[in-house]
């Protein structure tokens, strides 16, 4: 009896191992099941699928709306070139008409035919000519430009409705997201690659003025102006550059993002020009180093070292020493987080400023200041911006100009200062005035710097202060 019952025990066990092994490795969720692929996905404490097979994402359909709407872009410009060898020994220029050709990439944002590329694309164009992805032509008008976002917008007249792509919100961007890149590099067309968002409101001159979307989807030479999309197809940026040794992609690409593009491109159609607002305040983002130095314990946010006067933000109460933590909904961590907010805000914009003030958390309502007015002062003489008249006259881009001195070392020079255009410090462009605030932000008081000026006769000139 006793050995039965030994036996019987023996048997059960042997039982439950044969059936308990047939589950995990033959039943349909086993590691030999055909079910298992090779590619696995898994999933999360959060029910939610993560891996590369095609039943987690797919990029056709996407594809197939956008390469549709993203145009080649060909810039015709043509200068006069001399032959200085002719002229010494002959008596006469021997002039040239020299044509030159640049490509890029464009994207169609309406069924009329405005489209949307960079600035640096169709810069100096004598001719600009729009290829579709059914191969017609078009000649382009030129609409505006923004220089400083490197955004443009062109108009085609077209003899049919014409596909376009729906801008998407940037801001909703996250990192880690699928994206693709679609443009025309080294002349193929309607070419797409696929990455995901890298990082957001990234800035590559340190000024803090850019914000742009970095992805590692393969962009080259050509792409400029083209699309970055997400994976339904909306527009989440323009495609501007790369950073690359080489001058081709090595593993991250830069776009603006299409919050941005789109209230550029708003503000040429309804006023022939961008509208910028501000703040109103100059200062820095904080990181560990700034933080210790400044003796507090936040190390994010953009800390408050000036008010502008009667601007939005003195009017609102910040100050000194305030650190702004969010506009809106929108977190700040950097200046980069800042700007790339306010530049998709116009004038008289309402924005809702979130600030920790003597380790309390407040928020108040800012709204923005015209740019135009926006000046500084810097080393006795108070700065502003240029307008269009200036920009003509003197044939710039861009620079500041002197308003008024305030310096009795300098009072002295008044009558020859008032009125210059300052192009660059310490040979960094001058933009603008925000772009100058920032980089005397990070200057001593007493440093001496190298300034380039034009003069009111439009004689270059240049001083050390």
């Amino acid at each position: 009896m006793k050995n039965f019952s030994a036996l019987f025990l023996v048997s059960l066990l042997s039982g439950v191992v044969t059936l308990g092994a047939y589950k995990l490795l033959f039943d349909s969720d086993g590691y030999f099941s055909t079910n298992n692929s090779l590619v696995t996905t898994t999933t999360d404490s959060y029910g939610r699928k993560v891996g590369l097979s095609a039943d987690v994402i797919d990029f056709t359909e996407a594809a197939e709306k956008t390469i549709h709407t993203v145009v080649h872009v060909k810039n015709v410009s043509r200068r006069v070139v001399t032959n200085p060898m002719l002229e010494y020994f002959y008596g006469y220029k021997g002039e040239q008409l020299q044509e030159q050709v640049g490509t890029g990439s464009g994207v169609i944002i309406s069924e009329d035919g405005y489209i949307v590329t960079n600035n640096h694309v169709i810069k100096g164009a004598s001719e600009i000519e729009i290829t579709l992805n059914n191969k017609k032509s078009y000649v382009a008008k030129l609409i505006g430009t923004d220089s400083k976002m490197d955004i443009a917008l062109l108009k085609i007249d077209a003899e049919e409705k014409l596909p376009y792509t729906v801008f998407a919100n940037s801001d909703s961007v996250r990192i880690g997201e699928w994206v693709l890149a679609v443009g025309n590099p080294y002349n193929l067309t309607s070419t797409v690659t696929a990455g995901i968002v890298s990082a957001k409101a990234r800035d590559l001159d340190t000024s803090g003025i850019q914000s742009f979307i970095q992805t590692d989807a393969a962009v080259n030479p050509g792409n400029s102006g083209g699309a970055l999309v997400n994976t339904r197809g909306e527009l989440i940026g323009i495609n501007t550059m790369i950073s690359s040794m080489t001058g081709s992609y090595v593993g991250y690409s830069f776009a603006v993002p299409s919050n941005i593009a789109r209230k550029i491109i708003e503000d040429l159609m309804e006023f022939g020009n961008v509208q910028r607002g501000i703040l109103g305040v100059e200062g820095g983002e904080l990181n560990g180093t700034s933080s210790k130095e400044l003796g507090i314990s936040q190390t994010q946010g953009f800390y408050i070292n000036k008010v502008t006067k009667n601007s939005g933000a003195e009017k609102s109460g910040l100050a000194n020493g305030d650190i702004i933590i969010k506009l809106d909904d929108q977190n700040v961590a950097t200046f980069a987080d800042l700007s790339g907010y306010i530049n998709t805000k116009r004038p008289n914009d309402k924005v809702q400023v979130t600030y920790i003030r003597d380790g309390r958390t407040r928020a108040v309502p800012v709204y923005l200041s015209k740019n135009d007015f926006f000046s500084t002062e810097f080393k006795g003489m108070e700065l502003e911006n240029i307008d269009a008249v200036d920009k003509k006259k003197f044939k710039i881009e861009y620079g500041v100009r002197i308003k008024s001195i305030t310096s009795k070392s300098l009072k002295q020079y008044e009558d020859e200062l008032i009125g210059n255009i300052i192009l660059s410090i310490d040979n960094l462009k001058a933009t603008n005035v925000e772009t100058v605030s920032q980089l005397l932000n990070k200057k001593e008081e007493t440093q001496t710097v190298r300034i380039e000026m034009i003069n009111k006769n439009g004689e270059v000139i240049r001083v050390i202060l």
